[in-house]
């Protein structure tokens, strides 16, 4: 999607700074952080949100998720926890109309985020 500003981070027309990065999956800094850690976690193929995922979307999923574990264990999160958290729509906050997660951690975090 020509539009999509994660999109265009994945061709590398707007830089970022990279955590993780293979031919599935891409994780970034995100530049807005929200804790100490604040990665985001995305496909590089491009799904709109959650509710566009289907059943053959399942290892591209599971990959993501062991992405998101890998990414926890290197930052040093993995001990005392982590926040995964993907929104969807504009209801649920979701702002990017490319699925992610944010993994946030380094700190003791509160509920309601903030």
């Amino acid at each position: 999607m020509a539009d999509c500003i994660f999109c265009q981070i994945i061709d590398g027309k707007i830089p970022s700074q990279k955590v993780y990065e293979d031919a599935d999956v891409l994780a970034f800094n995100d530049i807005h952080a929200q804790a100490p850690v604040h990665v985001l976690v995305i496909p590089k193929k491009h799904i709109a949100s959650a509710q566009e995922l289907g059943e053959k979307d399942g290892a591209l999923l599971g990959k993501i998720f062991t992405v998101i574990k890998r990414v926890a264990e290197e930052k040093g999160l993995a001990e005392k926890g982590y926040r995964i958290v993907n929104n969807c729509g504009e209801d649920g906050g979701q702002t990017v109309h490319h699925i992610h997660f944010h993994l946030l951690g380094g700190r003791q975090l509160t509920w309601p985020p903030g």
